[in-house]
């Protein structure tokens, strides 16, 4: 009996050296890459926390640049998050405020500059949107009209549509274009929606464009009920 045991213990140390020399290579190498792709994800992940922590704190130093109102360290600052941090949303979000300080503080130049960058290299659609509708606004004040259109072309996330739209009327209306105002007013109002607080502006837009808002109020018709056979 115990040499019945023996044959079969030999038979399956046999049988589990035929499998090993056939494909222990191959698991040797599969575990490694198994455990190489995780040690990547775990570094890759803790390089993102951290660059995302740098960016952090860095934008909390614009913050405070524009809290003090300090133009030079604003920009300074802001020159450090384009080079080292342009992929991340803090990033954009300290472009869009930097801009803002820049344009109070007499620097319009410069605000542009942060809100064409937003624009043009934001990961984000709606802060690149955003930074188009700003830039718009702050070219329409300076009468660069076409440049302030040019920056409305393109799509832009759904819900931001009414207002290009509604900033294309203003361009349009300070151009004398009426006509063009009027289409591009209708389109804001009809896309803002009933309950948009917003719409109220644009509806003072459309009368001093000439148009009565009422008029594209869509008409409710309600069909009469048949008559019961008696």
């Amino acid at each position: 009996m115990a040499t019945h045991l023996d044959l079969d213990e030999q038979e399956q140390l046999d049988q589990l050296k035929h499998f090993w020399n056939t494909y222990g290579t191959l698991i040797t190498w599969v575990v490694l890459l198994v455990a190489g792709a995780f040690v990547a994800w775990n570094g890759w992940q803790y390089f993102q926390r951290n660059k995302a922590a740098q960016a952090a704190a860095l934008y909390d130093e614009v913050e405070r640049s524009t809290q003090s109102g300090d133009v030079e360290r604003i920009q300074r600052v802001l020159g450090d998050m384009k080079e080292r941090f342009a992929g991340t949303a803090y990033a954009q979000q300290a472009g869009l405020l930097a801009a803002k300080a820049l344009y109070e503080k007499g620097n319009a130049e410069a605000s542009r500059a942060a809100l064409g960058w937003v624009a043009q290299s934001a990961v984000d659609p709606g802060y690149k949107a955003v930074a188009k509708l700003r830039l718009a606004a702050e070219l329409l004040d300076s009468k660069s009209y076409d440049e302030a259109l040019k920056q409305l072309s393109g799509d832009v996330p759904k819900e931001f549509e009414p207002l290009v739209a509604d900033r294309k009327g203003d361009i349009y209306m300070a151009q004398g274009k009426r006509a063009e105002a009027q289409a591009e007013y209708r389109k804001a109002w009809t896309g803002l929606g009933p309950a948009s607080d917003y719409r109220r502006l644009v509806e003072f837009k459309l009368n001093a464009a000439g148009v009565d808002p009422k008029s594209l109020a869509p008409v409710i018709t309600v069909t009469p009920a048949a008559p019961k056979n008696s």
